[in-house]
């Protein structure tokens, strides 16, 4: 039996429940799991409550449930759903941490924030998925499994008729046709519960490889008659489309939508502005009762033209479900899932007693999007 550690890195964890957040970066088995490491863990009272998790929990796993302002004096290092904001920043100590998904693609002046406030920004958007080494720590793809399942769930629950076939005395019911554009993690998953939930499934993605993982779930691929064959892009996500290819795979889905009562969207492309993968023609085209669900929804636009966060029913009777934040629904599981990835992406920088920076390391230079010293070095305790 491996021995415990004695802590010598601490690691803190705030409340971000919000209206649209349930989710806590720290469950109750991960602060067993990094005391391991020797990592001892602080969270804030009632963090773990829309998850839940009470205060109880985590004292029992060996956590100290403390005030705000408590954890952030004493912590090397902070673990976020997301990302504090710029206010929060400024009144983080200098050389403390920040873990989570930081918006480092798009978003410089943050990650200029946070070196000019002295701190080490580590971030999850930035995680190379092949390297085998790192899939504990893939937080989009545990993420993004969760908002697959629930997606379906939430389109089964705004279509107006079964999803499965139906024999009765009164007749048969016909199974509900499905459309999932995209067909990475969210979309695999979407697949497989829709599937489950017994509709006829048909989906789509511009990568090559999407079609023999379609077909294994027992979905149909849909033939667009296109060839995106360099459709793959770098570190296992789609790549951008050329704006000529975005034309003419918006023309060919908008076309064979028409066919399906669910659609359901799950392109993203880390850090930047979603694909367009079903316009305002196609919309129209659906069938009054027709349902979206676009996951890609955000304040950067969406998969469906006119898509907006919440939920909008067309002048033609199609019901646009704007839902990023799915994934938070499922508070509990979701929540496990992401604190396993932010503790593994913690203890992979605990090293000799602190944490340290190696510079040439692959991951190292991956996340690393701020306070990066000249040279391996410690931070927090230094």
């Amino acid at each position: 039996m491996a021995a415990i550690q004695e802590p010598t890195v601490t690691f803190g964890v705030l409340n971000e429940t919000t209206t649209d957040e349930s989710r806590v970066a720290l469950t109750p088995d991960i602060v067993t799991r990094l005391r391991k490491a020797g990592v001892s863990c602080l969270i804030e009272h009632d963090a773990g409550i829309a998850a839940g998790y009470v205060d109880n929990d985590y004292e029992k796993a060996g956590a100290r449930v403390l005030d705000a302002d408590a954890i952030i004096a004493e912590a090397d290092a902070l673990g976020f759903v997301g990302r504090p904001d710029e206010g929060r920043l400024a009144g983080i100590k200098p050389g403390t941490w920040v873990i989570g998904m930081l918006g480092s693609f798009t978003d410089d002046q943050y990650v200029a924030a946070l070196s000019k406030t002295g701190l080490v920004g580590i971030a999850m958007e930035r995680l190379p998925r092949q390297l085998s080494s790192a899939q504990s720590m893939d937080e989009m793809t545990s993420q993004n499994s969760v908002m697959g399942y629930k997606a379906a769930l939430v389109a089964a629950n705004a279509y107006g008729s079964f999803f499965p076939m139906m024999t009765t005395a009164a007749g048969t019911v016909r199974p509900a046709k499905v459309l999932i554009l995209g067909a990475g993690i969210a979309g695999l998953q979407a697949i497989g519960t829709a599937k489950r939930l017994g509709a006829v499934v048909t989906a789509y993605d511009v990568r090559p490889a999407s079609r023999g993982e379609v077909e294994s779930l027992g979905a149909k691929f849909l033939d667009l008659g296109l060839d995106f064959s360099a459709g793959q892009g770098e570190g296992g996500y789609a790549r951008q489309l050329t704006a000529e290819e975005q034309a003419a795979q918006q023309a060919a889905v908008d076309e064979k939508a028409a066919g399906f009562d669910v659609i359901i969207t799950t392109a993203k492309v880390p850090g930047r502005k979603p694909p367009l993968l079903l316009t305002k023609a196609g919309v129209d085209g659906l069938k009054r009762g027709a349902v979206i669900v676009d996951c890609a929804a955000s304040e950067l636009g969406g998969n469906v033209e006119g898509s907006s966060v919440g939920t909008q029913v067309t002048d033609g009777g199609v019901t646009i479900i704007g839902a990023p934040y799915l994934s938070s629904e499922v508070a509990n599981t979701a929540s496990n899932l992401l604190a396993r990835n932010v503790a593994d992406v913690l203890a992979h920088f605990v090293r000799d007693g602190a944490l340290t920076i190696t510079p040439g390391e692959e991951l190292d230079d991956a996340l690393v999007v701020a306070g990066r010293p000249d040279s391996a070095a410690q931070a927090g305790k230094a």
